[in-house]
């Protein structure tokens, strides 16, 4: 089953509803990062929010991220996602290793105490920018209070990542479901009973469910349209010209002794892990266009 994420609404439009298969968008974060497995956990639950959290967005042109600050040994995730399914992501120390927790990756634990800001430029003056501190480091339930907390949208979010044994994705996805203001109470009791009595989000797509069926189970008993779906994919917009303008910003000086150092360096993007070499010739051709007026 190839990435992608599908849009509904239930209810007569009193529910809107995303759900998202991203299990080669995880992989192939895992590869370039070389997480361990609760990195990758980590990692893929929050690019499977971002990508759905994207795919709310109106314009094709608008990009979300989504930040974790943490004491935890993981160090921090920054996500960033568009509104046509293309996220990035990455983790400020890929390589933590802890013991399991109840039989399960412990993600909170990676996390620890901490912030989650989430910034959405949308082409205006200013981006929005929300933070909520994190309630179990999970993700999931993080994101279901950042959303009561700083957009006032009661929200369920339910995130999740399986392994294999030899640490590779086995399965990711999720959804988030939210209720409209002139959400009927009844509408609302039948959401919250489906909610409580649904497998994990990794059962569920270990039992070969797509994000159709994942939607649903969560809406059952309730009229429900699908009304997009739409190709998810792991995309990192860097490039040897973009890695170039970062040199020309770090000032004249530093690449003065860069050159003085006689050696060519190595840069590699944060989200993707690409590495571009530059030469003593192409660092000094840099210089030469910092030096022109």
């Amino acid at each position: 089953m190839n990435d992608y994420i599908v849009r509904a609404t239930a209810a007569d439009a009193q529910i809107r509803a995303f759900a998202a298969v991203t299990t080669d968008l995880t992989e192939e974060a895992r590869t370039r990062h070389q997480t361990s497995p609760v990195a990758t956990a980590a990692l893929g639950r929050l690019l499977t929010g971002g990508v759905m959290m994207g795919s709310m967005m109106k314009n094709p042109e608008d990009v979300l991220t989504l930040q974790v600050k943490c004491g935890g040994p993981i160090g921090g995730l920054t996500v960033t996602a568009d509104a046509r399914g293309h996220v990035k992501g990455y983790v400020n120390n890929p390589e933590v290793m802890l013991p399991p927790k109840n039989g399960k990756l412990d993600v909170g634990g990676a996390l620890g105490q901490g912030i989650l800001n989430v910034i959405k430029d949308m082409g205006l003056k200013e981006p929005y920018s929300g933070q909520t501190i994190l309630q179990t480091g999970e993700i999931a339930e993080d994101l279901t209070y950042y959303f009561a907390a700083s957009e006032q949208v009661p929200s369920s979010v339910g995130l999740g990542v399986l392994m294999n044994r030899d640490n590779t994705v086995h399965c990711a996805g999720g959804f988030i479901v939210q209720v409209m203001p002139f959400v009927e109470e009844r509408v609302l009791r039948q959401l919250e009973e489906n909610i409580a009595g649904m497998k994990s989000v990794t059962a569920m797509l270990d039992g070969g469910h797509s994000p159709e069926e994942m939607l649903f189970q969560v809406l059952s008993g309730m009229e429900v349209e699908i009304t997009d779906t739409m190709p998810a994919v792991f995309d990192c917009s860097c490039s040897r010209k973009r890695i170039e303008k970062a040199i020309i910003s770090i000032g004249k000086k530093e690449i003065e002794d860069m050159i003085a150092d006689g050696k060519p360096i190595e840069v590699k993007c944060h989200f993707c892990n690409t590495a571009y070499e530059f030469t003593m010739e192409e660092l000094k051709e840099i210089l030469e266009k910092c030096n022109r007026p």
